[in-house]
């Protein structure tokens, strides 16, 4: 990774009365090579005028290693734009206060730094800020392009708190009360009419012996592992409760709609399952939340399928675009997927 040096802030580092130091940029550079970064050195138009030694900073300057300013250019905007363009961290002890409204979350490219006798200590970025709930964003209007294709999606937010009972209670009730009052899942939002593609009998191990439900269980990321422990004795507490000829089938989800220590449940008649998502997601994002929505495109996959009742989740790619320049900016595009 390219950091780009501030050098006239390196500099003049600690500077009482003397001159501004060559030597201080050169350690900077030595310091961050051994880093495994690559150093840019930029420096305003005036260092030249001001450094102690003043001819191996201009032969340096003839070398092309380091590059001034233009003359009347702002030395601070010129090094905050290239760090954009480039992706790159800059080294400053400057915090850019006056460039917060033009450089989104400048702390997090910007690497402190100080002297100790003659060594530099490099500091650490901060992390970048995360803009508030964009998974959640994401996935809402992934669900809404869905939707304007003509596919529902399970929309209730009922957060009950989580446990291996709770969801086999929940389950119990809600098909009792399906089968019982024979409620249209569209008007009451907790079964899905949705065009049906393929059944899943092949994924169970017996085909002949599939229940009519397939129960998705939709929890929270970090509720993952012990909700997947409990779907065995979910399955058959229900089964058996029901009277069933055969337990229905359990399956647990990452979701980005629950909150951590509850869930919901997204309950789909069998031969209405969804094989494989007719769509697959292509997000473009911002460089800023690119790396973190990348990391989490997996649980965005989760939790549409979950929503729309799809059994293989869909393939969500993510790229970034440096025409999106704001944090947050995002766009949604589907992809015809699944099965013809």
């Amino acid at each position: 990774m390219q950091v780009i040096v501030d050098a006239a802030n390196v500099a003049h580092h600690g500077k009482m009365e003397g001159k501004p130091s060559l030597d201080r940029i050169l350690q900077a550079v030595g310091a961050l090579e051994k880093m495994g970064f690559q150093p840019v050195l930029i420096a305003d138009a005036s260092l030249r005028h001001e450094i102690d030694q003043k001819d191996d900073y201009l032969k340096l300057v003839e070398e092309g290693k380091i590059q001034e300013v233009p003359s009347g250019t702002t030395a601070d905007h010129h090094i905050l734009k290239r760090a954009e363009e480039e992706d790159a961290k800059i080294l400053s002890n400057d915090v850019f206060r006056e460039y917060n409204d033009e450089f989104q979350d400048i702390q997090s490219r910007r690497i402190p730094f100080t002297f100790k006798g003659d060594n530099i200590l490099v500091g650490s970025a901060a992390k970048p800020k995360k803009i508030k709930n964009i998974l959640q964003k994401i996935s809402t209007q992934t669900l809404n392009e869905f939707e304007k294709k003509g596919y529902d999606s399970y929309r209730l937010k009922k957060n009950k708190k989580l446990s291996g009972i709770a969801v086999a209670k929940e389950a119990i009730d809600r098909i009792t009360k399906t089968r019982e009052e024979g409620i249209d899942s569209k008007l009451e939002n907790v079964f899905m009419k949705i065009p049906f593609f393929e059944k899943v009998l092949h994924m169970v191990e017996d085909a002949e012996t599939t229940s009519d439900f397939i129960i998705f269980v939709l929890v929270s990321p970090r509720d993952y592992r012990d909700a997947v422990r409990n779907a065995g004795n979910i399955a058959v507490t229900v089964g058996d409760r029901l009277k069933m000829d055969h337990a229905p089938l359990v399956a647990v989800r990452n979701d980005l709609f629950t909150k951590p220590g509850s869930f919901e449940l997204n309950i789909i008649y069998s031969d209405e399952i969804l094989e494989e998502s007719p769509y697959h997601v292509n997000i473009t994002i911002n460089d800023h939340d690119y790396p973190f929505i990348k990391k989490n495109s997996r649980n965005i996959a989760s939790t549409v399928a979950a929503r729309l009742g799809t059994w293989k989740f869909p393939i969500v790619s993510v790229k970034p675009s440096m025409l999106m320049e704001k944090p947050g900016n995002f766009e949604i595009h589907l992809e015809k997927g699944g099965r013809d």
